[in-house]
C-alpha cells in the first residue's frame, strides 16, 4: 500500500545489489511512495549484480561510483541533481564490506591493511558522501540522510568482527556531521540499527544463521525484515520526521532492549541438558 509519503521528492540510493539487498527494497518503496531516484554502486557490483534490472524496473539512472572515492561521490551528487532536476531530498547509505570477514580472519588476528579497507568502505565513505553533498549544497532544506547500521556497534556480537568497529564509527559520523549539517542547512542525519538480515553482505558474517535465529527468539516482535526496514526508511525520508536527527534508531523487534526472553531461555535449557551428568551438574569441556 502506498501513502504518497515521498511524492515529488528526489533521492539517491547507494548499495542496491540484488533483490536481497535492503537498498533494493528501499529503492522500490521510494518510487512506490512517489519519489524519483538515482542508484549508485561500484562498477563491478553493477556488472556482477542486478542493478541495471532494477533501474529498468524503476525507470531510473545508475551512476557508477566507488564509495571510497571522494571524486566519484561528488559526481554522483552532481549527476543526480542534473538527472532529477533539483536538489536531493533523501539519501540512503547501505554500504558495508570487511575483507577480514571474507578471508576468515578473527578479530584477534586482523590484517590491518584490510581493517583500513573495512573502515574506509563501511564508515568513512559515509563522511565522504556527506562532505561531497554539503560542499555542493546538494541536499534540500530538511532533507534526510539515513545509514544502515547494526547493534554490534554497542555490544559484542560473535563473528561480526571488525565490522563492529566500522559501525561504531559510522554512528559517530552521523552524530558529528548531523550537528553541522542540521545547524547550517537543516539536513537531518540518522542511522537505523536493523535486525540481523539475510542480505548478501550479512550472509558472509560467521554464524549469521544462528545469530538470526537467536535474535528472532529474543525479540518480542521477532526480527524486522528487509521489507519492514524499507518501510521505516520511508518514514525517515518523509516530512513526518522533520525534527529527528543525530539518532541511532533501533529497528529490531525490541531485541536491543531485551535481557533474556522465555523462548531463548527454553532453547538454552534444552541445549544445556546435553552437557549435564546424571546428577544434573554441568560438565564443562
Amino acid at each position: 500500500m502506498s501513502y504518497g509519503l515521498l511524492k515529488g521528492k528526489r533521492g539517491v540510493i547507494f548499495g542496491a545489489l540484488n533483490e536481497q539487498s535492503i537498498a533494493w527494497k528501499v529503492a522500490v518503496k521510494a518510487v512506490e511512495e512517489g519519489a524519483t531516484i538515482t542508484l549508485s554502486n561500484t562498477a563491478i557490483a553493477i556488472r556482477m549484480g542486478q542493478v541495471n534490472d532494477l533501474a529498468k524496473q524503476l525507470n531510473c539512472e545508475v551512476i557508477p561510483a566507488d564509495a571510497t572515492s571522494y571524486e566519484d561521490l561528488q559526481e554522483v551528487f552532481r549527476r543526480s541533481q542534473e538527472v532529477l532536476g533539483g536538489k536531493i531530498d533523501f539519501v540512503l547509505h547501505s554500504i558495508g564490506m570487511s575483507p577480514n570477514v571474507r578471508k576468515g580472519r578473527t578479530y584477534d588476528d586482523l590484517d590491518y591493511n584490510m581493517l583500513g579497507k573495512t573502515l574506509d568502505i563501511s564508515a568513512i565513505s559515509f563522511h565522504k558522501m556527506l562532505q561531497a553533498a554539503k560542499k555542493q549544497d546538494a541536499i534540500a532544506e530538511y532533507g534526510s540522510v539515513v545509514a544502515l547500521t547494526y547493534m554490534a556497534a554497542q555490544r559484542t556480537m560473535f563473528g561480526y568482527n571488525d565490522m563492529a568497529d566500522a559501525k561504531a564509527l559510522l554512528e559517530s559520523i552521523a552524530r558529528s556531521f548531523g550537528y553541522i549539517y542540521g545547524r547550517e542547512h537543516h539536513v537531518r542525519i540518522n542511522t537505523i540499527s536493523q535486525s540481523p538480515t539475510m542480505t548478501t553482505a550479512g550472509s558472509g558474517v560467521k554464524g549469521m544463521d544462528r545469530l538470526f535465529d537467536f535474535a528472532n527468539r529474543m525479540s518480542p516482535l521477532g526480527n524486522a525484515s528487509a521489507d519492514e526496514c524499507a518501510d521505516y526508511c520511508m518514514v525517515m525520508f518523509s516530512d513526518l520526521t522533520r525534527k529527528v536527527t543525530m539518532q541511532n534508531l533501533f529497528h529490531d523487534g525490541g531485541f536491543s532492549s531485551m535481557g533474556m526472553s522465555l523462548r531463548a531461555m527454553a532453547t538454552y535449557e534444552k541445549g544445556l541438558e546435553e552437557y549435564m551428568d546424571e546428577n544434573g551438574n554441568i560438565i564443562y569441556g
